[in-house]
């Protein structure tokens, strides 16, 4: 076999097998992606997020967690923390805004965000965050499990950790719509089908007793909803007064079909926007 085809092996087998990624420079950002094929974590110099004390109607919430988040990033014990609930109640905007906080403070700590899709690759990235000196905060953002779904699997490797345990410098929090990460009809049908319907369940809805911290968001009345508002129109120099406010963010809210947070910023945006104010 001549030199130019084994070097065609060569280039093959490694693009199969590519050598385990070094690690990055960790000072150059306060957040991360983690991405694969090939595997890299890539840094994001701003990130996009709400100030803490912009988030209306999850006070228990917000505190307990940033206890949690402060804990861990000094170097004491902390639990892995499972936000589920309403949407747009702002679960993942509180795990961002906790972490703008903690370092606020002071406090040293990356954030570095997984999809749910690249959980199967998850065990090499703890691998990776072990070995450095750096304390991480692993986010998955609206985590779920559907029928016949082996991702969940992989949580496993988070949350437990393998014979080598959950790595020191990592804690993990995600968001999710359901409680137990996994349709209620599942449930059901498994229990429903099963030979041992509690065995049948048990492995994936334990998934979510693994999660130290349960964080419950529920829809948010009127009054917090236009106090969301605002609290917006407050920190952004956007003035309106309190009757027009209240009819057009009513009128924006029954369109829609819904009350959230979400709705309360979308409604926002639109008013910031006619009034010719730059948000950023």
């Amino acid at each position: 076999m001549d030199q130019d085809a084994l070097i065609r092996i060569a280039d093959a087998l490694e693009r199969m097998s590519p050598a385990p990624m070094s690690a990055p420079d960790f000072d150059s950002a306060d957040a991360f992606v983690w991405h694969v094929s090939p595997d890299r974590l890539a840094p994001v110099p701003e990130v996009s997020r709400v100030k803490i004390d912009l988030l209306i109607g999850v006070d228990r919430s917000r505190d307990t967690l940033l206890k949690n988040t402060l804990q861990f990033a000094k170097g004491l014990p902390a639990n892995n923390a499972l936000l589920w609930g309403a949407r747009g109640m702002g679960k993942s905007s509180l795990v961002k805004a906790v972490h703008a906080e903690v370092l606020k403070q002071g406090e040293a700590l990356k954030v570095v965000e997984l999809q749910r899709e690249d959980l199967p690759s998850v065990t090499r990235l703890l691998s990776l965050l072990r070995g450095s000196q750096h304390r991480f905060l692993l986010f998955c953002d609206d985590l779920s499990f559907s029928h016949d779904d082996q991702h969940y699997k992989s949580l496993k490797a988070v949350l437990d950790g393998g014979i080598e345990g959950r790595p020191e410098n990592v804690v993990f929090y995600a968001t999710s719509n359901r409680r137990h990460l996994m349709p209620r009809d599942m449930i059901e049908n498994e229990r429903g089908s099963a030979i041992n319907p509690s065995e049948a369940v048990e492995e994936k809805v334990s998934l979510s007793d693994r999660f130290g911290l349960w964080l419950g968001f529920h829809p948010c009345d009127q009054d917090q909803y236009l106090a969301m508002i605002r609290g917006y129109c407050d920190a952004h120099g956007v003035v309106i007064d309190d009757e027009a406010l209240r009819a057009e963010a009513i009128e924006w809210q029954a369109t829609r079909g819904a009350r959230s947070g979400r709705v309360a910023w979308q409604y926002f945006v639109d008013l910031a926007g006619r009034q010719g104010v730059a948000i950023g």
